[in-house]
């Protein structure tokens, strides 16, 4: 048993992940317009505000955290990434947020220790 919960407690739960970078970005940006004089700030607090609370979860990860802001113009964006890990320890999830104004693209790549 004692096995099984050290397991669990050492796992990258996505859902627990994804949970936390939709909070940090609705923070962040929830009510805001776009303004691209304000853009550098916000990527900086959507990932430090993720950061933050993904190593209070006290799990033996190191965490890389990515974030984008692009305004709604109608151009494209096409983003891609790719690892070599363990899938069976590591993972990643990727949200992407929207308002009327703007797009947020957020990533967290855990790996683990």
């Amino acid at each position: 048993m004692d096995d099984l919960q050290t397991s669990e407690e050492a796992a990258f739960v996505a859902e627990d992940v994804n949970n936390i970078i939709k909070e940090s970005i609705d923070s962040v940006l929830l009510n805001a317009t776009y303004n691209h004089n304000k853009v550098g700030q916000w990527t900086s607090m959507v990932v430090e505000q993720s950061m933050k609370r993904l190593t209070a979860l006290n799990k033996p990860f190191k965490y890389v955290v990515t974030c984008v802001i692009m305004q709604k113009n109608g151009a494209g964006l096409h983003t891609a990434s790719s690892c070599f890990w363990d899938n069976a320890t590591d993972g990643s999830r990727t949200v992407r947020w929207e308002n009327k104004t703007m797009y947020c693209i957020a990533t967290v790549f855990g790996l683990a220790i």
